[in-house]
């Protein structure tokens, strides 16, 4: 008895010492996350308006390239974006309209990818549930927080094995947010805007 009390000691011991708290591993998320960064990053948004309903963008980013594109009222709209200059094809009007890219004109998907930064600061987080291939967190944001744009609460889902997020939602200023579908390995060729890819269109520079 007392050889099988040891034992079992001994196993708990050991799986104490590999046991991971839900902080762990979201933060061991956001190392995966950054290594995949420079081999560039797929996902698909949606986001659920009161009233209008849910629209849905499929975003590319590479280093500093971006890539959105989105389908409203039948209308396709594809947006390219570097450092300096975004370049906006809309279908309605069978245009590309060049800008120079301003700090406070940075696109909507750039914040959203910011909410993987450092996501536990400022919230409790839960394990709500665990399977064979994912664990199902809650943050919840703490009465401290007092960031006024962060959401009161985010769930997210991280794989097991990869620690890479397989969901993650939100609601910010009245939307919902979800940033679903995430793959890895984007070409620079699809972040970059070549002319050639939008053949009768007419571009409009503003720079």
């Amino acid at each position: 008895m007392k050889r099988l009390f040891s034992t079992v000691t001994f196993l708990i011991i050991v799986f104490a010492a590999f046991a991971q708290t839900p902080k762990e591993i979201i933060n061991r998320m956001g190392e995966e996350l950054n290594k995949h960064e420079s081999d560039g990053i797929y996902m698909i948004t949606d986001v659920k308006v009161p009233v209008v309903g849910t629209l849905s963008t499929k975003t590319y980013s590479r280093g500093e390239k971006l890539r959105m594109e989105t389908q409203t009222m039948g209308i396709d709209v594809i947006i390219f974006e570097d450092e300096e200059t975004t370049w906006t094809y809309n279908s309605k009007t069978n245009k590309v309209v060049i800008e120079k890219l301003s700090a406070g004109n940075k696109s909507e998907s750039e914040g959203d990818m910011e909410l993987f930064d450092n996501i536990t600061d400022g919230y409790d987080v839960t394990l709500d549930k665990e399977t064979g291939d994912a664990w199902y967190f809650s943050l919840k944001k703490q009465k401290t927080n007092k960031e006024k744009d962060a959401p009161k609460k985010i769930d997210l889902v991280v794989a097991k094995g990869t620690y890479l997020p397989k969901a993650l939602s939100a609601k910010m200023s009245g939307l919902t947010v979800t940033m679903r579908d995430f793959a890895f390995g984007v070409s620079e060729k699809k972040v970059t805007f070549n002319a050639a890819d939008f053949p009768g269109v007419v571009i409009e520079d503003k720079r």
